[in-house]
């Protein structure tokens, strides 16, 4: 059950580090492609594995209600399960109590909620949203925790965050009772300087493996996300991974970067990608404008992904135009390339010291506009 984070270089706040979880290594910063329900929609995992992803996300919420516990326990555990070998960070499902909002009850003891496939009735506890992600083997599992929607009372959101803390402290008391290789907290506190700061003094003196930046992504002005992500980043130990759930712009990454950020994930790549809009470092090419009908270039000029290598916009054009499923897995390859590559990238610039020209290139690029 061995799990570190060793941090190699710093440049600013920006930080590059390692995660290892015995079995796999995987350098940071890192972005997590998102495979909800054990998959990566439109790709297999030897398809990840050439692109070069070394850690996913799946979720327990969703798991839980399909296929269930008993089903991955089964057949061999969840990176048996969906063939992947290496890293899975399972999310507790606190984001589903933001998202789903209607169908959950939230009190002390756990959560009360309806399942939105067939409205049957569940209960997760803190406790047991930690033995599920031990007894399906995730290589991080995340505490259960509360997501307030942006724009919620300060009373309402210090209510919930008292919460969420109650229920971090309940899952390290279980963490022994429920192997896992990694247990992460999660620091919530809306858009409110005193409440983050409250939430990471509280959460670094627990023994979890790294924490999580909660609540962000949900609505809330950029400059707010930009503004909290340092206040909490100061506090939080150092010699552990930070993760920002759910951050998804391209920009966005290269800005938590910038303010201390290790781990990203977001379903941007791929749900945009099989909406026909595909990311480069020149902006966004939507792929179902009539100019590209008998365009030749590649998505990007210059990018080294199977789809640019082998295909022409005016090709994956026809396949967006004409519902061909193949477009799903080739637009789904190029945006997921991207994303891998631009956190690769800010990598290689903080370990020589030139991240804070990476990201002038970067905006530089940015500014030649979308397509």
């Amino acid at each position: 059950m061995k799990f570190s984070f060793k941090l190699i270089k710093e440049e600013g706040m920006a930080r590059a580090g390692i995660l290892d979880f015995g079995h796999t290594q995987v350098e940071t910063p890192v972005f997590m492609p998102v495979g909800t329900n054990a998959t990566v929609k439109a790709i297999l995992p030897c398809m990840l594995v050439a692109l070069g992803a070394r850690l996913i996300l799946s979720n327990t919420y969703h798991l839980y209600l399909r296929p269930g516990i008993g089903v991955i326990e089964k057949l061999g555990g969840l990176h048996r399960f969906m063939g992947w070998k290496r890293g899975i960070l399972t999310d507790s499902g606190g984001f589903q109590l933001f998202s789903l909002s209607k169908l959950m009850d939230i009190r002390s003891e756990g959560v009360n909620f309806k399942s939105h496939i067939d409205g049957s009735q569940h209960f997760f506890s803190p406790e047991y949203v930690v033995e599920l992600q031990s007894r399906w083997g995730s290589d991080i599992a995340m505490v259960l925790d509360v997501c307030p929607p942006y724009g919620s009372e300060k009373g309402y959101i210090k209510q919930m965050l008292d919460i969420t803390l109650n229920w971090a402290i309940r899952s390290l008391k279980v963490r022994e009772r429920f192997l896992v290789r990694a247990l992460f907290g999660i620091v919530q506190g809306g858009v409110f300087d005193d409440l983050r700061r409250e939430a990471a003094s509280v959460m670094k003196d627990m023994d979890f493996d790294g924490f999580a930046i909660g609540g962000l992504s949900v609505g809330e002005p950029e400059e707010d996300m930009y503004r909290v992500v340092p206040l909490v980043s100061d506090i939080l130990p150092k010699d552990k991974p930070r993760y920002a759930m759910g951050i998804g712009r391209p920009e966005n990454i290269v800005e938590l970067i910038d303010r201390g950020v290790d781990m990203f994930d977001c379903v941007m790549p791929t749900r945009n990608a099989r909406n026909g809009q595909l990311f480069t470092k020149f902006g966004t090419v939507n792929i179902k404008r009539k100019e590209f009908e008998i365009d030749e270039r590649p998505v990007e000029e210059g990018c080294r992904c199977y789809t640019c290598r082998n295909f022409s916009r005016g090709y994956l054009r026809h396949l967006f135009k004409s519902n061909e499923l193949t477009f799903y897995t080739l637009s789904t390859i190029h945006n997921l390339y991207y994303y891998i590559n631009l956190v690769k990238s800010a990598r290689i610039a903080i370990l020589n010291g030139k991240f804070k020209s990476f990201k002038e290139e970067f905006y530089a690029m940015q500014k030649e506009g979308s397509f």
